[in-house]
């Protein structure tokens, strides 16, 4: 039995579609699949849980002497990273005071802020789905949108404060690495290349049919609006998702140096 877990968010959804429901197999393989949010995931991940697995980028920066990142499956793509939003306009003067509601300690977005602002001390840690909800009820006073969430907010009556996807892109000139697909190194090169192919023609196939993968993608998603999901698997699967590349390493090379100067590493 090979484990296997991801997110609800419609890109993962969307790449592993035929994997779930059976379409794809692997010899020799029966696949267990489990669905958490990110920071579920992330955390899991720290304990070896799952034999593949989702995890943000700034995870697997911790977890690599037992997983290995697969060159199949990333989110890495550009103009796609987390955005702060507010109810009112903040200034960089204002933000020191702020509380601010983060999707997870262990998120890429949570790097990504602390590099930004690391003056934002106040943070509070919930799961991604809540971070709108506390900031348009006034519980929290900014926020970090990841998933659909970056789509929608306006509708809430929120506002910009930083596109943080945006600064990294300004401040390395590569694209924003926020989490990948990992397989634990004890499976053994073999089934890890193996399984590595059966991702990389799942995603292949929902991209050449993505109309028979929207029941699946909506039954998991947070945000239910088509449009709202097709704009998000279109930004977040791309050429990075088929193929890590060079590109894409150098990326999360990047994150890595930026978050070891900053004391964000082990």
């Amino acid at each position: 039995m090979l484990t296997i877990a991801y997110s609800p968010c419609p890109n993962d959804t969307f790449m592993f579609h035929d994997l779930a429901l059976g379409r794809l197999r692997l010899p020799g393989h029966d696949l267990q699949v489990h669905l958490h949010d990110v920071e579920t995931l992330n955390r899991l991940a720290l304990d070896a849980t799952y034999d593949v697995t989702k995890v943000s980028m700034a995870t697997w920066l911790k977890v690599r002497q037992e997983y290995e990142l697969l060159s199949a499956g990333a989110a890495v793509a550009w103009g796609a990273g987390p955005v702060l939003v507010a109810k009112r306009d903040l200034s960089r003067a204002d933000l020191p005071r702020c509380r601010v509601a983060v999707p997870g300690e262990l998120t890429t977005a949570h790097v990504l802020l602390r590099l930004w602002a690391p003056e934002m001390t106040n943070r509070v840690f919930v799961p991604y789905d809540q971070v709108l909800p506390l900031v348009v009820s006034g519980q929290a006073d900014c926020g970090v949108l990841i998933h659909e969430g970056r789509f929608v907010y306006q509708q809430h009556g929120l506002r910009l404060l930083v596109d943080l996807g945006q600064w990294w892109e300004q401040e390395t000139h590569l694209p924003i690495p926020l989490g990948g697909i990992v397989a634990r190194r004890r499976l053994g090169e073999p089934t890890v290349r193996q399984f590595e192919a059966l991702l990389r023609q799942a995603i292949e196939n929902s991209l050449a049919h993505p109309e028979a993968t929207r029941a699946y993608v909506r039954r998991h998603a947070q945000e239910l609006d088509a449009e709202t999901l097709d704009k998000h698997v279109k930004l977040f699967v791309n050429e990075f998702s088929l193929d890590l590349g060079d590109t894409g390493r150098a990326a999360v090379a990047r994150l890595e140096e930026l978050a070891a100067q900053a004391g964000l590493l082990p």
